[in-house]
């Protein structure tokens, strides 16, 4: 029997079950796939916009909470924010996270457009578009899925409208790759990590770099040395460096913090059971004691004391909408909150704040899931991330912050019921 079984291998689900097994918890993460984070930047963007952009997502915070008071931010509080953020940033081995929640910063995206994230990996950081110089976006001629020259017209036209006149211009790099015309992102992180390789984009670097620009890359600069392959370009090309995310999954930034994380739960003595799924609760005498779990074609109880719900929402199928518009959650079939029968899910305009983007989970103070009458379902149940109704983490800039904060305050309130 488990201590804990947390559902979701995701930011939210992750942090949590570490933070458990940590304090000695017995930890089972039970995830039908390897979690979202392979998809993310593995920037923690905490609030963006409001809808005009948010340049301190500490102090809008309190102000946005009481304007929108079913946001899961609305049970977030600024103390509990910094000390999760902090908590982040002492358990990433890879490289170090800098920024907290007092700024946001405007880094790059794939395509050149500046996304608002407050605590970013340090290989990005200098890519802060609010204070940059001159800059030599440099593009891998195998790699098919980063324009560099996209990026470079962008990126200039956005530091144009921030008040600046910032160059930008494409540099198209050809390091040897043994004749393969075509590698994605991930094998290019592995080539990195390749002293040679390493010396050989230095040197067309060098040569291609002039006067005081900063270079920008790819997020390719190696997986488990990373911050070994960035500071060696740096010091190889004289220039800073620093990574832009790719648009095509896998996200090499967030597999290295999937890792991290994997690695802390791991050596906390916690265990991870990947390509199983949740059917339902484990019900005695009407008490949850567990969950059904489907695994290699069988269904079997995993008892535990308390469950995390980090199963993520629409998007990863932790909630599911049927044709006729009713909304389910998969994995305990708790009640979700969703527009009812005779109300649109949907608005006419692409861009309007659609009914259907806040579907999710009600929950109480602690996170626990309740029902119509605002008593928890079940009191050892506990929700984190995107499973938690009220929030537009695609339009707030909001998604990673959320993530965060509540699985670190999900496994706060078990480790006081712990205590």
């Amino acid at each position: 029997m488990a201590d804990v079984v947390v559902l979701g291998a995701g930011m939210a689900g992750l942090v949590a079950a570490v933070r458990l097994a940590e304090a000695g918890l017995r930890v089972v993460t039970v995830a039908k796939g390897y979690g979202s984070l392979r998809l993310s930047p593995a920037t923690i963007d905490i609030l963006g916009y409001r809808p005009e952009p948010v340049q301190s997502p500490a102090a809008e915070l309190p102000g946005f909470a009481e304007a929108h008071p079913g946001h899961p931010y609305a049970l977030i509080s600024p103390a509990l924010l910094a000390e999760s953020v902090q908590w982040l940033k002492e358990h990433v081995d890879t490289y170090a996270y800098v920024g907290d929640p007092s700024t946001n910063m405007l880094l790059p995206t794939a395509i050149g457009v500046p996304r608002p994230s407050a605590v970013v990996p340090e290989t990005m950081a200098g890519g802060d578009v609010r204070d940059i110089g001159p800059v030599a976006i440099a593009g891998l001629g195998v790699l098919k899925d980063f324009h560099a020259a996209l990026a470079a017209e962008n990126l200039q036209a956005a530091t144009t409208a921030y008040g600046r006149t910032t160059q930008a211009r494409p540099v198209l790099l050809s390091p040897p790759t043994d004749g393969q015309a075509d590698v994605g992102a991930l094998g290019l992180a592995r080539m990195f990590e390749d002293a040679a390789f390493r010396r050989a984009v230095a040197a067309e670097l060098r040569a291609a770099v002039r006067g005081d620009e900063v270079v920008g890359l790819p997020a390719v600069l190696g997986m488990d040395q990373a911050r070994l392959v960035w500071t060696e370009l740096q010091q190889a090309v004289g220039r800073p460096v620093f990574e832009i995310p790719t648009a095509v999954p896998p996200s090499v930034p967030g597999l290295r913090l999937a890792r991290a994380l994997q690695d802390r739960l791991r050596r906390a003595g916690g265990r991870f059971v990947l390509g199983a799924q949740a059917t339902g609760p484990e019900l005695r005498d009407g008490k949850l004691a567990g969950v059904r779990i489907r695994s290699s074609a069988r269904v079997m109880p995993r008892l535990c004391r308390w469950v995390v719900l980090a199963t993520g929402g629409l998007a990863s199928g932790g909630i599911e909408v049927d044709t006729a518009g009713t909304a389910r959650e998969q994995a305990l079939g708790l009640p979700v909150h969703a527009p009812g029968p005779d109300q649109a899910g949907f608005l006419p305009g692409y861009l309007d704040e659609h009914p259907m983007e806040t579907v999710g989970l009600r929950v109480d103070a602690t996170l626990r899931p309740v029902g119509p009458d605002g008593d928890p379902v079940y009191p050892n149940v506990y929700a984190a991330g995107a499973v938690i109704g009220g929030a537009r983490p695609w339009r707030e800039k909001s998604g990673d912050g959320i993530s965060l904060s509540t699985g670190y305050l999900a496994a706060e309130a078990i480790l006081k019921e712990a205590r």
